[in-house]
């Protein structure tokens, strides 16, 4: 299920269902105002098992509806996502059963993803801050369970 909070009134909304079931993805607002949603697992009820997903999702508030757009290159939970200055969005680390060290980068432009590089450690749960100078600091989260001290640009 979706909802849309209207701030105004406080109230919450029901709104039409993304096109694919998800949990432990990320939800961005983008400069147009759309929402793009990332990644995510869903869980297969007979075999309770993960499928790490890479399809991805926009809403558009005018119409309140969803429509699929690019798929990211693997499939990924429990990542981050970051609008960029030029609009931009990028994604990073995750779990693909295992932590990841990759990024992507999505283009509202083109809906298109590409690599963006890896980070100097695989890490999942952890933060990712734009800062002023548009620079993105990415830090903590976890590595095979074990808490991660360690940041990068």
């Amino acid at each position: 299920s979706a909802e849309l909070y209207d701030s105004l009134t406080g109230m919450w909304e029901n709104i039409e269902n993304m096109n694919n079931k998800r949990m432990h993805f990320t939800a961005s607002l983008l400069s147009d105002g759309k929402v793009l949603v990332a990644g995510g697992t869903v869980i297969v009820s007979e075999t309770f098992q993960y499928t790490y997903l890479k399809s991805t999702e926009l809403f558009d508030p005018s119409t309140g509806m969803w429509r699929h757009t690019g798929d990211m290159n693997i499939g990924r939970d429990m990542h981050k996502a970051t609008v960029l200055k030029n609009s931009k969005v990028l994604v990073t680390g995750g779990s693909n059963i295992y932590a990841v060290d990759s990024s992507e980068l999505y283009d509202p432009s083109t809906e298109l993803w590409t690599n963006a590089g890896k980070m100097h450690d695989r890490r999942l749960s952890h933060t990712a801050t734009l800062l002023a100078d548009g620079k993105m600091l990415v830090a903590g989260g976890y590595y095979n369970g074990i808490a991660l001290k360690s940041a990068e640009l």
